[in-house]
């Protein structure tokens, strides 16, 4: 299986707000009705997060569309699809340092 770093952004749907005990298995169980997956990867350290990759980017959109807001895995979960670029703990943006004149 490929690294989640490495597979096609077209495909890959980036799994929010999941709780500590969030299961591969159901997470599988609940994408897949939209399509067939290739990768379902699951953060363990530190937990909260998944990425799921679909076979074709129209199902991994449809995807978005069902779940986003829906319950899984005992909480409210955000679906979205996945902009490779990497996420600092707590969501915030880190702003640049302002410079003194």
């Amino acid at each position: 299986m490929s690294r989640h770093r490495e597979w096609d952004l077209a495909c890959k749907v980036y799994v929010g707000n999941l709780g500590n005990n969030a299961s591969k298995n159901e997470l599988e169980d609940v994408f897949s009705k939209y399509g067939p997956l290739r990768n379902v990867w699951v953060a363990r350290n530190p937990p909260g997060f998944a990425f799921v990759e679909f076979e074709d980017p129209r199902d991994a959109e449809d995807a978005v569309r069902g779940l986003d807001g829906t319950r899984c895995c005992g909480t409210r979960i955000i679906v979205e699809m996945s902009n490779g670029r990497t996420r600092r703990p707590g969501g915030r943006r880190r702003t640049p340092p302002r410079r003194s004149r």
